[in-house]
Parts: C-alpha cells; sequence; structure tokens
C-alpha cells in the first residue's frame, strides 16, 4: 500500500494549501476531509496537478473559528480513515503564556542585558 503523504506549502490570506502525494496511482481521487471540533470545514478543495503528479489542497480557515485560544483542524484522509495533517492556530490570551512568547521575552531581555553590558564596559576602560 502506497503512503499519502501531506506536506504544507504555504499559509497565507486565511487560506492554508498543502501537496498530497502517494496514493494507488491511475484515477485516485483522494478523499480529504477537514475538521475542527468535530464539524466539517466548508471550502476544502483538493485540486489535481497531473504535471506535477500531485494534487493541491487548499483549506480555508473559518473566520468563526478564530479567537481566544488554541484551535485545532485535522485534514483526515476519509478512505484509510487516518490523519494527514494538523494546523494549530493560536491566539488571544492563550499566546501570553505560550513558550514562544516567554522565548521571545527573553530574547528582548538578553538583548538588553548585552548593550548594558557593553555600556559597561567602554566606561570602565
Amino acid at each position: 500500500m502506497v503512503e499519502t503523504t501531506l506536506t504544507k506549502t504555504r499559509f497565507g490570506e486565511g487560506v492554508w494549501e498543502g501537496v498530497l502525494t502517494g496514493g494507488p496511482g491511475g484515477g485516485w481521487q483522494p478523499k480529504v476531509a477537514v475538521m475542527h471540533m468535530e464539524r466539517a470545514v466548508p471550502g476544502v478543495e483538493v485540486i489535481e496537478d497531473r504535471e506535477a503528479g500531485h494534487w493541491v489542497v487548499r483549506v480555508p480557515v473559518p473566520v468563526s473559528i478564530l479567537g481566544d485560544g488554541v484551535q485545532t483542524l485535522l485534514i483526515r484522509d476519509l478512505e484509510r480513515n487516518e490523519t494527514l495533517h494538523v494546523i494549530s492556530l493560536i491566539s488571544g490570551e492563550a499566546l501570553a503564556d505560550d513558550i514562544r512568547a516567554e522565548v521571545d521575552l527573553l530574547r528582548e531581555e538578553l538583548d538588553m542585558l548585552k548593550r548594558a553590558f557593553r555600556r559597561h564596559c567602554l566606561e570602565t576602560m
């Protein structure tokens, strides 16, 4: 059995895009669904690119799901009943406690300390 792989190519203007490769070949039509909180996300497109030999998956992120916290979209292969990719969106108040925000803050503080240390070294010479 050939493994299907979904690889993200871009995410912009509210649309996530990826390339779907693999599948049984010859006339294969992938059956893909995108789920958010056990509800199907509307407007998902699966477009064949015959020249490149793959499928392009386009997922419009609904504005209605955006808000504080973490939102997760699951891109599922319905034929094999498996998750191909996970899209996680983090926004609002939950982001303040996110480790990436903490690392960014630490970087800023480290830069401030480096500038102060360099200034101190110049003044004591």
